[in-house]
């Protein structure tokens, strides 16, 4: 799919592109065209208005730019004089199909191409005055022109193909990852779920076998009752993630009271803790405001201090520490007691149904709380990470704050 998606992109670049050359190279050439005409028309009408003008080339006006000659005829159409000391006027039959093809034309200026010329005739007492300029160095110009366009357009049309195929792979890269996850999350989903449901099959065909006794049968449908619930916990966590892809468009930020928040967030954990004899220790510092969603940080504190105190050893002590990091940053870190993670771990930790040891299936995780956090934090543009040294393991969480 995404290789279709790339070539789509780069044929709907290159498109664009093509018809954006096109239309810049016409635009030259078509002014370039322009400007000639006017500019040798102009100085046939300035030589027409001017018949006294010298036509020496050494002492035309600036404005007399291209070879030119005149002719004058009497009221009868007879070739009576010449002007111009560009061409050769000595030939008769040259002149008079000059004169003929001028006067075919309907218009008082035109083109000869056979002779590439441009003529303009005007009547003055009588007389006609045929003026003639030679456009051959404007036609080549424009011959000039057409192939350097096509050169150059040859050229960037290469060049941006090159830089669409760049951009193509730079654009689709975080939709092949996009489906990558997908595909991903779906595979872990559908193992995830595989489990459950065969448990749940086997205990319920089991029911229906008349060899077992209601003992048994109460045994299996416990089994029942545990899988079920398990694979509700899971749909939920799955549901919490969909939610979490989509932080960015339900993010309402306001000034929230960091320091509130979490001492609030503790409060609901401190019995847990205390039930499974567990130690926890706290640290918070005052007035760090942030700018946020107080709903997704307080998710994001609840998921780092579940996991704390499942993951904690017996009897061991957890430490969560909020102060400010800089001038304009806070520190969360929430550190327990518990076996060292590997530092191979430690990098896919907020990877989606990724589990670091036996204690997650053990104790009902499905590896996707802290991928739901990082997400969060992502979107308030902070950093989540976890370290581990010497029995403690830690989660960071960076903020930023406001004034």
């Amino acid at each position: 799919m995404t290789r279709k998606l790339r070539y789509q992109f780069i044929i709907i670049t290159m498109s664009i592109v093509t018809i954006m050359l096109c239309i810049i190279m016409s635009m030259i050439y078509y002014f370039t065209k322009e400007n000639l005409e006017e500019r040798s028309i102009n100085m046939i009408l300035n030589i027409a208005n001017h018949p006294s003008l010298s036509h020496r080339p050494d002492k035309a006006q600036e404005d007399i730019h291209l070879p030119y000659f005149t002719l004058q005829l009497n009221s009868q159409g007879e070739l009576i004089a010449t002007g111009g000391e560009y061409y050769d006027l000595s030939d008769e039959d040259f002149l008079k199909d000059l004169i003929d093809a001028t006067f075919s034309s309907s218009g008082r200026t035109g083109i000869i191409k056979e002779y590439n010329l441009r003529f303009f005739r005007t009547n003055n007492a009588g007389k006609q005055t045929l003026v003639y300029a030679d456009i051959s160095n404007d036609l080549t110009t424009l011959n000039s022109l057409i192939r350097n366009c096509f050169l150059i357009g040859v050229i960037c049309f290469l060049v941006f193909l090159c830089i669409s195929f760049l951009l193509a792979n730079w654009v689709i890269k975080p939709v092949e990852k996009a489906w990558e996850q997908q595909r991903q999350f779906i595979a872990d989903a559908s193992h995830e779920l595989k489990t459950p449901l065969t448990v749940i099959m086997t205990n319920a065909e089991l029911m229906q076998n008349p060899d077992y006794d209601d003992t048994n049968r109460t045994t299996f449908a416990s089994g029942i009752l545990v899988m079920s619930k398990q694979m509700r916990s899971l749909v939920e966590q799955m549901l919490e993630l969909a939610k979490a892809d989509n932080v960015q468009d339900n993010t309402v930020f306001s000034s929230v009271d960091f320091s509130r928040l979490v001492s609030e967030a503790i409060l609901p954990f401190e019995p847990i803790f205390f039930e499974k004899d567990l130690t926890l220790h706290t640290q918070i510092s005052e007035n760090i405001r942030i700018n946020g969603d107080a709903g997704q940080l307080r998710q994001v504190l609840d998921i780092l201090l579940d996991n704390a105190q499942k993951y904690s050893r017996e009897k061991g002590t957890t430490w969560l520490t909020l102060q400010k990091h800089g001038k304009w940053h806070c520190l969360l870190s929430i550190a327990d007691e518990g076996e060292e993670i590997p530092e191979t771990d430690l990098n896919n930790l907020f990877k989606r149904f990724y589990r670091a040891d036996k204690a997650r299936t053990r104790t009902g995780s499905f590896g996707l709380g802290l991928s739901i956090a990082e997400t969060i934090i992502a979107c308030h543009k902070g950093k989540i990470w976890a370290e581990s040294k010497n029995g403690i393991n830690t989660f960071f969480v960076e903020l930023g704050m406001i004034s």
